[in-house]
């Protein structure tokens, strides 16, 4: 009985899989962050060389970037 008890107490203290799933989470909130960043940049990006086909489309006319 003692055993059981021991055993009980010990899984209750146990803070391994509490802390794994911490790490999980901060893992997926970066993850997160990382792909809402990626998609701004992105969108900037494009805007940035639809400028600079649209200047090098129309060369004579002077381009502002």
């Amino acid at each position: 009985m003692k055993s059981l008890v021991m055993s009980a107490r010990n899984f209750l203290r146990e803070e391994d899989g509490a802390t794994a799933i911490e790490y999980g989470l901060i893992a997926a909130l970066i993850a997160i962050v990382i792909s809402v960043g990626a998609a701004a940049l992105g969108v900037n990006l494009n805007a940035l060389f639809q400028a600079v086909a649209n200047c090098l489309a129309a060369p004579p006319a002077p381009c502002a970037l």
